[in-house]
């Protein structure tokens, strides 16, 4: 299905070195779509650092950013499509979804020969919207730009905000809410989903082909293996075993782990119903769609390994003639993907609480702060960020104060001091480390709800640019911004987040 430009918004923007690969993969992969153009288009932001690494011409691009971003006008050498693929979605599986509010404009090779897609979201209906109108809010907008761009500064692998404009139109959900599209840049949008479309319709072909156009442009070390797909298989479960440990260790929840949602690139991907924690507790859910606490904080490790299992399913004709052979040689990476996490989470939560070496009593001294801090109602970034300067610092003062009893931490502090004086680091190496890896600044959920609010009942765009500005440099101290690093108030805090659809 084809869809084509009013004639008054076929005037092309400068010229973009596209060199469009999935649009080269066979018709039953997408569908060629253009986005639908709208009425008033305005530019909020322009990433223009994130525009030079792609390698595209920032001037030319930012004297016409509202219509190129919005879609209004088609960059020299895009194809416009909408992407195929299918879920599940809490478990139950869909066997069509695809990109419902989403038109992939094309794929650029940026500075570092890297293959980065640039997609539009809320450009309008495209043949998998269901009935949908194709539209984003301004809302959930400002906040995947917020939140991706946070998770960039922080060192997580992400999809990246590259524009965001507001349209000049209503959308109507629950109520009347102003428009806007976001410009996405991404490793690739290919999902566990994608592999799932094919799968489910018997068509073992193209889940090949899809296969093979993964490794070539994610895994190309994987290609001449003996058994390319299990060693496909074996790569995302560790890209994805790396990323999901990274959420934990800086609070972060999804909120809709849906296979439709996990990469096979190992990026973040759809910040719809996410949030940070503010104090901890592994139960902790924010999406207000995740009413069973699927998604919850701490099973988000689970929930990545279930989805792993659902991408070997696919994979398993590929990988053995014998269906039998092929399961036990999948099961296999599947299992060991827990090993794998832990690995990862065991690492960065030693490098947050100051061990640069290894002792078999770690996991048990990092697992009794956890404990207390979720008795203790302690603040999951303060806490750490509070044992930074402690390493470096007698005071105990400001990190004891994170508890609601400052002294049911002490006899953690004891037992933590006695395994530092078996540690080679220096206090002052130790606390710089610490640092790097503790950020003073998160997202936090009344933050992002604060500027969304200003922009969308007032037209006020200053508070999305302050949490911009403040977010960039998250691991620094930036003195002008504390008031940032505070959690909320308890009149502030915002327990649930809505789902941008």
């Amino acid at each position: 299905m084809s869809s084509t430009l009013h004639d008054d918004t076929t005037r092309q923007a400068p010229p973009v070195a596209f060199d469009n690969s999935y649009a080269r993969l066979p018709p039953q992969f997408f569908a060629d779509q253009a986005p639908t153009p709208v009425a008033a288009p305005g530019l909020i932001k322009f990433n223009e650092a994130l525009a030079r690494e792609l390698g595209l011409e920032v001037d030319a691009l930012g004297r016409n950013a509202a219509a190129i971003f919005s879609g209004n006008e088609l960059l020299q050498g895009s194809r416009p499509i909408a992407m195929a693929y299918a879920g599940h979605q809490f478990g139950n599986f869909v066997p069509q979804l695809g990109d419902g509010r989403a038109i992939l404009l094309g794929e650029v090779k940026d500075r570092n020969g890297r293959r980065r897609d640039i997609q539009l979201k809320g450009p309008g209906p495209t043949p998998f919207s269901r009935r949908g109108d194709g539209r984003a809010a301004l809302g959930p907008v400002l906040r995947e730009y917020i939140v991706s761009e946070a998770m960039h500064a922080l060192g997580i692998p992400t999809t990246r905000a590259l524009a965001a404009v507001t349209t000049g139109e209503a959308v109507y959900r629950e109520q009347v809410l102003p428009g806007a599209i976001l410009t996405r840049v991404a490793a690739s949008h290919i999902r566990v989903g994608t592999f799932q479309f094919f799968a489910a319709r018997g068509d073992t072909e193209s889940v090949k082909t899809l296969a093979d156009h993964v490794i070539a442009r994610h895994y190309p070390e994987i290609g001449d293996r003996a058994n390319p797909y299990l060693s496909l298989l074996e790569a995302v479960a560790e890209r994805q075993a790396a990323l999901i440990a990274r959420w934990l260790h800086v609070g972060f929840i999804h909120g809709v782990m849906n296979t439709d949602n996990m990469t096979v690139s190992g990026e973040t991907i759809d910040f719809g119903p996410c949030a940070f924690m503010d104090v901890y507790d592994p139960a902790t859910v924010f999406s207000s769609i995740d009413r069973n606490g699927r998604y919850a904080y701490a099973n988000q490790p689970a929930i990545g390994q279930w989805n792993l299992a659902r991408l070997g399913e696919t994979l398993i004709p590929l990988i053995d003639p014998s269906a039998d052979v092929a399961i036990d040689l999948a099961n296999t990476i599947i299992k060991a993907y827990g090993e794998r996490f832990q690995a990862h989470w065991l690492s960065g939560m030693r490098a947050k609480i100051g061990l640069a070496s290894e002792e078999d009593g770690d996991l048990e001294l990092i697992q009794s702060l956890l404990a207390t801090m979720q008795q203790q109602g302690a603040d999951f970034t303060l806490t750490f960020r509070r044992l930074a300067a402690l390493a470096a610092d007698e005071d105990t003062a400001d990190f004891a104060a994170t508890f609601q009893e400052p002294q049911s931490v002490a006899p953690w502090l004891e037992r933590w001091r006695e395994r530092l004086g078996r540690d080679p680091q220096t206090p002052a190496a130790r606390a710089a480390a610490m640092r790097r890896v503790n950020p003073a600044f998160i997202p936090r959920n009344h933050r992002i709800q604060q500027a969304i609010e200003a922009a969308v009942e007032d037209g006020d765009f200053s508070l999305f640019e302050a949490l911009l500005k403040v977010l960039a440099t998250p691991y620094e101290e930036q003195p002008a911004f504390a008031p940032y690093a505070e959690p909320p108030l308890p009149s502030e805090r915002v327990l649930q987040t809505f789902c941008g659809t």
